[in-house]
């Protein structure tokens, strides 16, 4: 048995069965449908992966022992009486031999048949075309019977899944058959149905039944039907990282196949072919498997419901009334059929919304020009907006004319202050594209508009669109300049590949002060960003901000001045703070557009990089008010990005999540590049969540700002996930991975600590892996940096990892002291986790002093912090810690039991794993449950067995034991 192609498994455990990407609890539920009825229908929409479902469940049957039989129905079957339960004999037995017949058969067979009396299994045969048919055919009743004797007699030996999948087209006789056995069937068969609904009139066909549940096995309870939703957004994330596909496009992804698995593969690798770039993907042009699979949705509906869904698609606001009122008398009955399909949804008050973009942009790609513009000029009669009617008017013709020209500009400019900048770019581009050619000048002043309106919607297709027009006419460079600053305003995080663009722009805005201003800007924030180059960024920053001031534009002028601030701190200048100031000032004198950028939010970032965290957090939540009235989606996003940021340092755990989780959604349905907000989401896993599940959101956002080419956030992710690594035991990928780290920060010339506390966090990993000279050396590198810049919080960060390195190296009271003072520290800065962490440290080396009584006081103060913050996984670490043996006392112990003793000089991580080993886990389950390799076990073990001096399983759990 082989699963699907378009849904990504993924382990559930150590040797454990596959589970489908989303669906552990649907998986859970169809698990206790089966315990409890011995019945489940699995159904939805084609593509949504019930079948990846029901494979998951027989692979958790097959790992139990059970007997799995799979029926995979084709549409053909249903013209063909009896196929379907022949081929579910055939299942039984590959080649079915009947003894009064003269016909061999394996022995495989031996047993099924055997008992099935004489008319029984010449039904059955007859059934399966292995004896010719009697000229009335075969006997209903003993076919009837034999069937059941059948599954009776399998499920004798043993439990029996029952799998039928596209239960919709077994055929009539079929059903009859199955409904009858599984009605005399024991408990011990169970059954999984899989369904996708039909919705277009195949009962009214002659070889279908009338009653609803003809094809059904069983009379279906609201119990057992399990209705497979689409995934969520950030679940097809993690499906498009399964299949090596871009997930940076995932939001995006999400929305043109709402959430389908098999059209969200379909676009993704429709993109990866095309080789699209993020910041021309906003409105993901398609073709290929994509477009055909939409169609084959699509082509389930009659011609007269197709012809409604292209008005829905063509309007902005499709409702039914609306579409019936534009000449589709039948509208109701239409998209209710559409509603059935699974291709739109309706409203109480009749709104139309499509579930997947992908089927609006297909019904309008394939229709002609013809269909189109009758379909607009329809609508343009009937909608109650005059933007939305000028909209249609623009759409429902080809032919350039100044007054509609000037028509929808003054809608888009009306558009842009009702708040709506995605449809004011979408009309400023229409007005420039309906200008006639004799109104050259005109024209190209309308598709400066609308890139730069475009830029305001961050509709970076829109943007494209009309630089690309305007690049191609004889533009001034202004114009130029002005349309290129445009697109790079919608590339996001994703400023590879446009260096000319850049080189462009500069040469254009050569002797216009203002424009190169603009130029130096954007080229600051890339030099940074793609290039990882803070000098430059820098140096970009300080020329944008002089141009400014000199043509007296205070707002560019406060945007250099804080690319310019942010690259001061990096590089540890003491400089950092006064530039700062000097764009808070200029933005007190001029308000900032939004505040994603600005030097108010810098600042806020200055703060939580200082713990000065209630102070952030204040400012922050000033902010928020403004944020939501008026503010665009990117601002929201920085602003609960920040705030998670904040609570994850501060151990407010709950609402760290809380934000992250705001900050990813908004992220996701902007369709914008989810890496930042996956970093985001690892803080606030590590703080509050699941380590395990930190460690997935870091590796995502590795992956999208690999695939954007973003250096500042690659670094940033590689230390979230190496920080994860280290403190789930996986000393050998957290050093390899805070290396990394380490390599990045060094390249980009990054010099204070306090941004990102790798440090710390290498030094330890590089302690646990016995480089204490290493770990030494790298400490003694940051302390002065540390020291002059006034980064208290580093220093003690550091102090802890040189605790450890005393332990190493045998100086336990000094060591004991110093983790005992930083511990204090860190509760008197307001950083509970890492006081926590300070305390789970000396928890271990009280133990190695054998002071189980001072080490069992430091965990339980340890998990106080914890439960207090709501750090789940912390609390489960300190939980899992043991304080020590049953021999060691707090003033040391005898030294009669050598085990004991031997045991405190395992690291922490090395005593988890002896503990689990000890108590019977095999390599890959140890693996499983401390989220390590195989290899990293394999070599963890060998050093436990030589501190031990054990050479087996059994002498470790004896010394364990002792």
């Amino acid at each position: 048995m082989t699963t699907a192609p378009y849904v990504a498994l993924r382990p559930a455990g150590a040797g454990a069965p596959l589970t489908p990407v989303g669906r552990e609890e649907l998986l859970n539920r169809l698990e206790r449908a089966l315990h409890t009825r011995g019945r489940a229908l699995l159904t939805g929409p084609a593509g949504v992966g019930k079948t990846e479902l029901a494979l998951a469940e027989a692979s958790r049957a097959e790992a139990r022992g059970e007997t799995v039989l799979w029926l995979a129905t084709l549409p053909s079957d249903r013209e063909i009486p009896g196929a379907s339960a022949a081929a579910l004999v055939a299942s039984v037995a590959t080649t079915v031999a009947w003894p009064d017949l003269g016909i061999n058969r394996p022995e495989a067979a031996c047993g099924v048949f055997d008992e099935l009396p004489g008319p029984q299994r010449t039904a059955v045969a007859m059934l399966c075309r292995e004896a010719p048919l009697d000229a009335g055919g075969w006997d209903p009743i003993a076919l009837r019977l034999g069937i059941a004797q059948i599954l009776r007699t399998l499920t004798s030996r043993g439990p029996v899944l029952l799998v039928v999948d596209g239960v919709q087209h077994v055929d009539a006789d079929s059903a009859d058959l199955l409904r009858f056995a599984l009605h005399l069937a024991p408990p011990a068969l169970r059954v999984v149905a899989v369904e996708t609904p039909e919705p277009y009139g195949e009962a009214k066909e002659p070889h279908r039944p009338e009653d609803p549940h003809a094809t059904h096995l069983w009379v279906p309870s609201e119990a057992d039907v399990l209705l497979v939703p689409p995934l969520h957004a950030d679940e097809i994330a993690e499906l498009l990282i399964h299949h090596r596909l871009p997930s940076r496009m995932a939001g995006r992804i999400h929305r043109a196949s709402g959430g389908n698995p098999r059209l969200a593969l379909a676009v993704g690798r429709s993109l990866a072919d095309a080789r699209t770039p993020v910041h021309h993907a906003e409105a993901l042009t398609l073709s290929g498997r994509a477009r055909d699979l939409a169609r084959q949705l699509l082509g389930a509906a009659p011609l007269a419901v197709r012809e409604t869904l292209l008005l829905a698609a063509l309007a902005l606001r499709p409702s039914s009334t609306l579409v019936r009122r534009a000449g589709r008398a039948n509208a109701e009955a239409d998209l209710a059929a559409a509603e059935r399909a699974g291709l739109v949804s309706l409203a109480e008050d009749g709104s139309v919304t499509f579930t997947a973009g992908l089927l609006p942009s297909t019904l309008v790609h394939d229709a002609c020009w013809a269909e189109r513009s009758a379909g607009h000029a329809a609508l343009a009669e009937v909608v109650d907006d005059p933007v939305e009617a000028v909209r249609h008017r623009a759409l429902a013709t080809d032919s350039p004319d100044e007054d509609l020209a000037a028509e929808v500009a003054a809608a888009a400019d009306l558009a842009r202050r009702r708040g709506n900048s995605a449809l004011a770019a979408e009309l400023a581009l229409l007005a420039a594209e309906a200008t006639p050619g004799r109104h050259g000048t005109r024209r190209i002043a309308r598709l400066v508009d609308a890139a730069e309106e475009a830029a305001r919607a961050a509709r970076a297709d829109l943007a494209m669109r009309a630089a690309t027009d305007l690049l191609a006419r004889d533009a001034e460079p202004s114009d130029r300049v002005r349309a290129r600053l445009a697109v790079l305003d919608t590339a996001g995080q994703g400023l590879t590949g446009l260096d000319e663009m850049y080189v462009h722009a500069m040469e254009d805005s050569e002797g216009d002060t203002a424009l190169r201003a603009a130029v130096q800007l954007r080229l600051a924030v890339k030099y940074v960003l793609a290039d990882g180059d803070p000098q430059r960024s820098r140096t970009a920053a300080v020329e944008s901000a002089a141009l400014a001031a000199s043509m007296g534009d205070p707002r560019t002028a406060a945007q250099a001045l804080t690319v310019q601030a942010r690259m001061e701190r990096a590089l540890g200048s003491p400089d950092a703070e006064a530039v700062l100031a000097q764009a808070r000032a200029l933005e007190l004198a001029e308000r900032p557009l939004g505040i994603r950028n600005a030097a108010q939010i810098l600042t806020i970032r200055h703060a939580l990089f200082d713990d000065r965290l209630t102070d952030a957090r204040d400012e922050l939540n000033a902010l928020l008010p403004l944020v939501q009235r008026r503010g665009s989606v990117e601002d929201a996003i920085e602003l609960f990005s920040t705030l998670a940021a904040i609570e994850s340092r501060r151990g407010a755990c709950p609402a760290a999540l809380a934000h992250a989780g705001q900050a990813l959604a908004l992220t996701l349905e902007a369709g914008l590049s989810p890496g930042p907000a996956w970093y985001t989401l690892a803080l606030a896993e590590t703080a509050g969540g699941s380590f395990a599940r930190a460690a997935s959101y870091a590796r995502r956002s590795i992956q999208a700002s690999e695939e954007e080419g973003d250096r500042v956030f690659l670094s940033r992710s590689r230390y979230a996930l190496g920080r994860v690594q280290l403190i789930n035991g996986d000393v050998a990928a957290a050093q390899e991975t805070l290396r990394r780290v380490q390599a990045d920060e060094r390249a980009q010339s990054t010099v204070d600590p306090s941004m990102l506390r790798w440090h710390e966090e290498l030094a330890e990993a590089l302690l646990a892996h016995d480089a204490g000279d290493e770990a030494l050396a790298v400490l003694d590198e940051v302390r002065p940096v540390a020291d002059r810049l006034g980064r208290s919080t580093v220093l003690l960060g550091c102090d802890r990892a040189y605790a450890l390195w005393l332990a190493a190296e045998g100086r336990t009271d000094e060591a004991a002291e110093l983790l005992t003072r930083t511990a204090e520290a860190f509760g008197r800065a307001g950083l509970p986790l890492e006081r926590g962490r300070a305390l789970i440290a000396l928890a271990r080396v009280e133990r190695r002093r054998r002071r189980r009584s001072a080490a069992q006081s430091a965990l339980h103060a340890a998990a106080s912090v914890f439960e207090r913050a709501g750090a789940a996984p912390w609390l489960a670490l300190a939980s899992e810690t043991p304080a020590g043996s049953a021999a060691e006392t707090t003033g040391g112990g005898s030294g009669a039991d050598e085990a004991p003793a031997a045991l405190s000089t395992l690291t922490e991580a090395e005593l988890r794993l002896a503990r689990l080993v000890g108590q019977g886990a095999s390599n890959q389950e140890a693996a499983a449950k401390l989220y390590l390799s195989v290899k990293t076990v394999e070599a963890r073990l060998t050093r436990i067995y030589q501190k031990l001096d054990v050479r087996s399983r059994a002498q470790l759990a004896t010394a364990l034991r002792r």
